[in-house]
Order: structure tokens, then C-alpha cells, then sequence
């Protein structure tokens, strides 16, 4: 299975930032996510993160909290995932990574999550409340077929950066904004300087920026100090209107607006 590193530093060289679409996994229609995420990717997405939706998302801001509730009313499991990936596999050879949180995982079992993840065509995993301390004694030791993604947030010192930049593989998730996912108005200069400090700090691994990023002005203004951005909740609040399964316009033009800004002159 090939590097999301690499396959990241590729973009980077033809002058494009990766851009990392978020699906809360089944919504808005679970019997259509696969078309909706091959949707997503045709229009220009690089990536794709694939949300397993859980009860108590703490991450997560009102609009992936909603995503989540409705894709457990309507039955969404793991097991269920791992069938969407290998679908999703059948037609794109771009990474997907799997975004969840230590509850379901440890549910369903660690070893067998990775070993389902590895056999599905998942390249990695993000679990944002496994902190570098936990690291060894949740994931056991570092799985070579799956690359578990760690997140830095604005509190995070100096030390602890560099720390998560030697445990991390793939990329390093660079939380922009204290609190929750969701759309941001504004960034102020002191997530700028947050961005730029742990941007300089890495020294490993390629660095993608999430929360908040929700337009083209955004990836504009993070360019010169990441590698890609994440979007997730800008684009679920699209799916939120969507009255037709098969057509998501608003979401997808988002993602090639997003896409035309990640593509750099």
C-alpha cells in the first residue's frame, strides 16, 4: 500500500496542496455513500477521511455531531465501513483514512480493526483522543500496514510537537483553532502563528492543517505554511440540504472550489 507521505510529497512537487475531504461515514444516505465518496474524489479531493460515527464525537463541532446521530439512526457500523472502503478501492487508489474514536475501536477490537482496515484498503487512521502519552499501550506495537496520524493543537509546546512528529506517520494533523471541528469566520493572527511555528517544528513529517478550513480563501491563506488543508464540516453542511441522494451540488462544487485553490501558480 503505497505512503500517504509520499503520496502527499507527489502533490507537493507538481505545486499542489493536498486536499483531505471529510465523510461522516453513511451520511447523508447510507445506501449512496460510496457514489457520493467517489463524487468527491472525481471533483478533486486527493484524499479521503472517512468519519466513524460515534455518540460522543468530543472533537467535533454541531454539524459532524449531527452527521453522526443520523448515520447510528440508520444503522452505520464498522463493519459496514470496511464494506464502503473496499468498494470505494474497486474504483480509487487514493488514501483513505479512517477518523474515530478510542470507544467504538476498542469495541470492536484493536487487532482486528487494523487487521480489517489493512484488508479493506485503508491507509490510515486518526483517533483524536488517543494523546502521545497513550500512544504504545492503545495501538501496542506501531502497525507497519496501517499509519496512525497525530494531532498537534494550539497548546501543544515545542517538545510535544516534535514529539508527535517522530510518532506520527503520514502526515502530522495540525488542529488549527482551540475547541471543535466546524466553519471559522475568521483566523486570528495568534492561529497563524501557531500554524507557522509548528509547521517550522516539523522535521519528519508533512503537516495538513483541519478546523475550520472551509473555503478557498482559507487554503489561500494557509499555503505557504502546510502541506494540504482538511475540510469536513463546510462540505456536511452542503449534504445537510441534500433532498436527492444522487445529486449533492452545492457539496461537490464546493470541493472543486476547494480543489482549483489547493492546484498553486
Amino acid at each position: 500500500m503505497n505512503s500517504i507521505a509520499a503520496y502527499i510529497d507527489r502533490l507537493n512537487r507538481n505545486n499542489r496542496k493536498a486536499l483531505s475531504v471529510f465523510l461522516t461515514a453513511g451520511y447523508p444516505h447510507a445506501n449512496d455513500f460510496v457514489g457520493l465518496a467517489l463524487d468527491v474524489l472525481e471533483k478533486g479531493a486527493d484524499m479521503l477521511e472517512i468519519g466513524i460515527p460515534f455518540s460522543d464525537p468530543i472533537a467535533d463541532g454541531p454539524v459532524i455531531q449531527y452527521a453522526s446521530q443520523k448515520a447510528l439512526a440508520s444503522g452505520i457500523t464498522i463493519d459496514r465501513i470496511f464494506s464502503y472502503v473496499e468498494d470505494i478501492r474497486k474504483f480509487s487508489d487514493k488514501p483513505v483514512i479512517l477518523m474515530g474514536y478510542a470507544n467504538p475501536i476498542l469495541h470492536y477490537g484493536i487487532e482486528p480493526f487494523l487487521r480489517a482496515s489493512r484488508n479493506s484498503g485503508v491507509n490510515g487512521v486518526i483517533v483524536p483522543d488517543i494523546p502521545l502519552e497513550e500512544y504504545a499501550s492503545f495501538w501496542g506495537p506501531s502497525p507497519d500496514h496501517i499509519e496512525i496520524i497525530q494531532l498537534t493543537t494550539p497548546t501543544s509546546p515545542e517538545a510535544r510537537i516534535r514529539a508527535i512528529d517522530q510518532r506520527s506517520r503520514g502526515f502530522v494533523y495540525c488542529v488549527s483553532v482551540a475547541g471543535t471541528t466546524g466553519v471559522k469566520n475568521k483566523f486570528d493572527e495568534y492561529t497563524m502563528a501557531h500554524v507557522k511555528r509548528t509547521y517550522r517544528l516539523l522535521k519528519k513529517n508533512k503537516m495538513l492543517i483541519g478546523f475550520g478550513i472551509s473555503g478557498a480563501k482559507d487554503v489561500e491563506r494557509f499555503a505557504t505554511c502546510c502541506d494540504g488543508v482538511i475540510v469536513g464540516s463546510a462540505v456536511l453542511r452542503c449534504l445537510e440540504n441534500g433532498r436527492d441522494e444522487r445529486e449533492f451540488s452545492s457539496a461537490l462544487n464546493l470541493v472543486s472550489e476547494l480543489s482549483r485553490a489547493c492546484q498553486l501558480t
